[in-house]
């Protein structure tokens, strides 16, 4: 099945093994990295299509809407390739918790020491 993803923006993707690009999300405003997830053509294009993030679950082996059922909603705001084209970066506006654990980012509950 191709995807309805411009052909433009697939050829510069660099995708691991299964087809995925990991997906950073930050908050558009502050700067503050909210959390990693995985998008393939599919979930790029509705990503950039609806104006909501949209990820593959490597586990659930599904495309799920970040907020569909937690009311956690991420409202895009821009996304960007990095200069190899193996990560995307999405700008959003988050509603609530982005970690599945209701905290605020997935980086805030394990700081590791510096030495």
């Amino acid at each position: 099945m191709e995807s309805p993803l411009d052909p433009a923006i697939a050829a510069r993707l660099k995708r691991t093994a299964d087809g995925l690009v990991p997906a950073v999300a930050q908050q558009y405003d502050t700067g503050e990295v909210l959390m990693l997830g995985w998008m393939d053509d599919e979930a790029l294009h509705r990503t950039l299509t609806t104006g909501r993030c949209t990820y593959w679950s490597r586990s659930r082996r599904e495309y799920w809407v970040k907020g569909d059922t937690s009311g956690h909603v991420q409202h895009v705001k821009s996304v960007a390739l990095d200069c190899d084209g193996d990560t995307i970066l999405v700008k959003v506006d988050q509603t609530g918790a982005a970690c599945h654990t209701g905290d605020r980012t997935c980086f805030d509950a394990d700081v590791l020491p510096l030495s």
